[in-house]
C-alpha cells in the first residue's frame, strides 16, 4: 500500500476550497478565509487508513497554471470542489475541470476524481441528479459528496473517500459500464482462490474458508457468518457453492458484490495479502524478498519449505502415484503467469517409466533451483503462496543460507546437504551418459532422449553414512577458453575419459594440472565406457600412474551399458569426497571407508523407501 496520500482541491473561485481545508483542521468554520489554505499533513495516526495524508489547496488567484499543472501532476487523488448553489460551478466541472486535469495526466494511470458539492447548508434540495448522468460518464471519477464546509457535514467523510480512493481504487478491479470486475482482478483473486483451496478440490470449504480469513483479515468467521455468507452467493448464483463449499464462481461473485456496494477495501485487503500491488501485478518486495548471501555461501531449502513443497506435491498428484502427469503439473503452474519447467527438467531429475516426474524428482529440481538460482526459487515461492500457507514472514524464511566453506574445511565437518560436482571431458567421452546414469537411466533409456530436451545438469539424492544429501552433477562444456569461475567452483570435480579412446585422457589430464592441481577440491578420475575393451592413453604416463603421482584415487571404472539401472556406487563416493575434503587420497583409497560410505548408502536407501512410502498412506 502506499506510505502516504497526496490530496488536490481544485474548482472555481468561491466555491469553498480553502473552508473545506479549514474546516477539517480546526473543526469549526473559520471567520476569515485566506485565498490560499498552506498544505497541511496529517499524521498517519489520526487517519483511518494510518497513512500520512498531504492536504494541498489551489487558489486562480495566487497560482500559475503551470503551478497548477504541476499539482495535478504530483496528487494522488483530485477533489473537484463545486457549490451546490451555484450551476456555472457545477456545469464548469465538465467543461473546464475534467478535461483540464485529463491532459495533464498520464492516460496509463489516470488520477482518481472524487466530486464535493460544497455549501449544502444554503439549499434543501440535492445535485445528484444533476451529478450522477457526470458520474456515468467519467469512469475515473470515484464518488460524488455533498458537504458544508459551514456547519461541518460530512467533511471528515470527505477526506476519507479521497483516501480511500487511492489506497482502495475502483478503476484496476471494476468496470462500471459492465458491471464486471476487470480481467486482472479476475486472475488475481483465482490465482488466490487456487492457492487457499489447500485440498485442491475446486471449493474452499469452512476450514479453508476460516483460515483465508485469519489470514487476511486476522479474525476467523463464526459458524453462523460463515453460513450467511454461502447463502447470499446460494441465493444470487446457483454455482456460487457446491458441497457446503464456496466455488471459483462464488468466490468472485462475493469481490463483485463488495466492490459494488462500495466495500474496495475488503478486496483490496486479500489483493495486498497475497503480494499485489496497485496495478494487480505481483509486488516486487513480495517476489523477492532480501536474502544476504555472502562470499562461498550456498543457498538450500530448509525443513520448512519441504514440508510446504511436499503438501503442494500431495495437492495435485491426485492419482496418488507419487508422480506428476502432464496436467498435474500444468495444474500445479497454474498459479504462476508463464510454466516454470521446460522439457529439460524431465532429464534433469527423476521420473517414473511414463517420463513423469517423481515425487523424489520434484523435490531435487526444487534443490537444485534453489542452488543455482536463489532469488528464482523465492520467486517461485512466492507464486505459490508459501508465506501465505506456511504462516511465514516471506520466502526468504524457508531457504538455509550455509556458512563459508572455509569454515567447514577448518571444522572438518559440514552442515550441509547440497554438494556440487562439476563433471569435465572431453566430446564424446561419456559426460552425458555419467549424469543420466545417475537417475537410473541406462543407455538403452538415453538413446530415447532428444538433443533439445538435453539437460547439462543432474541432481539425485545419495546416502552416506546414513545421511540423505543431494548430489548436483554438472557437465561442463569442454572448451578450455571458456571455463568460467563457475564451472571451477564446486565441492567435487570429477574427470571422465574414454577407456576405448586413446587420446581421451589427456584432456583430463591437461585440465587438472591446469586448474586444479593447487586447489583444494577432491578430484575423482572415471574410466567410462568400461564395458568396451581398454586401450592404452597417448600421454605421458598411464590414467593409474597419473592418479598416484598427484595424489588421487585411483581410477574408477563405470559403464551405463547395463541390462538394468547403473551402478550408483560411485555417487556416494563422489558425494562421500564432497562431504570429507580434508580427508587424505590415502583414506580415501581403503576399501573399509567406501564400504562404510556403501553400506550406509545402502541401507538408508531401503530404510528410506520405507519410510516413504509409510508416509505416503495417509496422502
Amino acid at each position: 500500500m502506499r506510505k502516504d496520500v497526496r490530496i488536490l482541491l481544485v474548482g472555481e473561485p468561491k466555491v469553498g476550497k480553502t473552508s473545506l481545508i479549514m474546516s477539517l483542521v480546526s473543526e469549526e468554520f473559520p471567520n476569515v478565509v485566506p485565498y490560499r489554505a498552506e498544505e497541511i499533513t496529517i499524521p498517519a495516526d489520526v487517519t483511518p487508513e494510518r497513512v500520512p495524508t498531504h492536504i494541498v489547496d489551489y487558489s486562480e488567484a495566487e497560482q500559475t497554471d503551470e503551478q497548477l499543472f504541476q499539482e495535478i501532476n504530483k496528487a494522488n487523488v483530485i477533489c473537484i470542489v463545486y457549490s451546490v448553489n451555484n450551476k456555472n460551478s457545477i456545469e464548469k466541472v465538465v467543461s473546464h475541470w475534467i478535461p483540464l486535469i485529463t491532459e495533464n495526466t498520464d492516460k496509463d494511470s489516470r488520477v482518481p476524481l472524487i466530486l464535493v458539492g460544497n455549501k449544502s447548508d444554503l439549499v434543501e434540495h440535492s445535485s445528484m441528479e444533476t451529478i450522477l448522468p457526470i458520474m456515468n460518464q467519467y469512469s475515473e471519477i470515484e464518488t460524488c459528496v455533498e458537504c458544508s464546509a459551514k456547519n461541518l457535514k460530512n467533511i471528515s467523510e470527505l477526506f476519507y473517500y479521497a483516501q480511500k480512493a487511492v489506497l482502495h481504487p475502483t478503476g484496476p478491479l471494476y468496470c462500471p459500464e459492465k458491471k464486471a470486475m476487470k480481467s486482472l482482478c479476475v486472475k488475481a483473486l483465482s490465482r488466490i482462490f487456487k492457492v487457499s483451496d489447500l485440498d485442491n478440490d475446486g471449493t474452499l470449504n469452512d476450514n479453508e474458508l476460516n483460515f483465508f480469513q485469519r489470514t487476511c483479515f486476522n479474525s476467523p468467521l463464526e459458524p453462523r457468518a460463515l453460513e450467511d455468507v454461502k447463502n447470499v452467493v446460494r441465493k444470487n448464483l446457483s454455482e456460487g457453492v457446491c458441497n457446503d463449499g464456496l466455488t471459483l464462481k462464488g468466490f468472485l461473485f462475493l469481490h463483485t458484490l463488495f466492490i459494488q456496494r462500495g466495500r474496495h477495501e475488503t478486496t483490496w485487503t486479500v489483493l495486498r495479502r497475497f503480494g499485489y500491488d496497485d496495478d494487480l501485478e505481483l509486488n516486487q518486495d513480495y517476489l523477492f524478498p532480501l536474502l544476504k548471501i555472502p562470499p562461498d555461501s550456498t543457498t538450500e531449502l530448509n525443513h520448512n519449505a519441504y514440508l510446504f513443497l511436499q503438501s503442494v506435491f500431495d495437492k495435485h498428484d491426485k492419482d496418488q502415484d507419487c508422480a506428476l502427469s502432464p496436467e498435474e503439473l500444468a495444474d500445479l503452474f497454474d498459479v504462476f503467469p508463464y510454466m516454470p519447467w521446460g522439457a529439460d527438467v524431465n532429464n534433469t531429475v527423476c521420473t517414473n517409466e511414463q517420463g513423469w516426474i517423481t515425487y523424489q524428482g520434484y523435490l531435487s529440481q526444487w534443490t537444485l533451483t534453489t542452488y543455482l538460482d536463489v532469488q528464482r526459487c523465492l520467486e517461485y515461492l512466492g507464486y505459490l503462496g508459501f508465506s501465505i500457507i506456511a504462516e511465514q514472514e516471506s520466502q526468504a524464511a524457508g531457504i538455509t543460507v550455509t556458512r563459508d566453506k572455509k569454515i567447514d574445511l577448518q571444522k572438518k565437518q559440514t552442515q550441509r546437504s547440497v554438494f556440487r560436482c562439476n563433471v569435465f571431458g572431453d566430446g564424446g567421452s561419456g559426460k552425458s551418459s555419467f549424469l543420466q546414469a545417475f537417475l537410473g537411466r541406462n543407455l538403452t533409456d538415453q538413446k530415447l532422449i532428444k538433443e533439445e530436451h538435453k539437460s547439462y545438469y543432474a541432481i539425485n539424492t545419495t546416502y552416506v553414512y546414513g545421511q540423505e544429501k543431494y548430489l548436483l552433477l554438472h557437465e561442463v562444456f569442454p572448451d578450455f577458453d571458456y571455463l568460467s569461475d563457475v564451472d571451477l567452483a564446486c565441492d567435487v570435480v570429477c574427470l571422465v575419459y574414454d577407456v576405448s579412446n586413446p587420446h581421451s585422457f589427456e584432456y583430463c589430464a591437461n585440465v587438472f594440472k591446469q586448474y586444479f592441481l593447487d586447489s583444494k577440491t577432491p578430484c575423482m578420475m572415471i574410466a567410462a565406457k568400461s564395458d568396451l575393451p581398454e586401450v592404452k592413453q597417448m600421454f605421458g604416463c598411464s590414467p593409474l600412474e597419473f592418479c598416484r603421482r598427484y595424489r588421487m584415487p585411483p581410477p574408477q571404472s563405470f559403464t551405463c551399458n547395463t541390462a538394468a539401472a547403473p551402478s550408483r556406487n560411485i555417487y556416494t563416493r563422489l558425494t562421500t569426497m564432497a562431504m570429507y575434503p580434508h580427508m587424505s587420497p590415502t583414506d580415501l583409497k581403503t576399501s573399509t571407508f567406501w564400504l562404510r560410505a556403501s553400506m550406509g548408502a545402502t541401507v538408508f536407501a531401503v530404510l528410506g523407501f520405507a519410510m516413504y512410502r509409510v508416509l505416503l498412506k495417509p496422502r
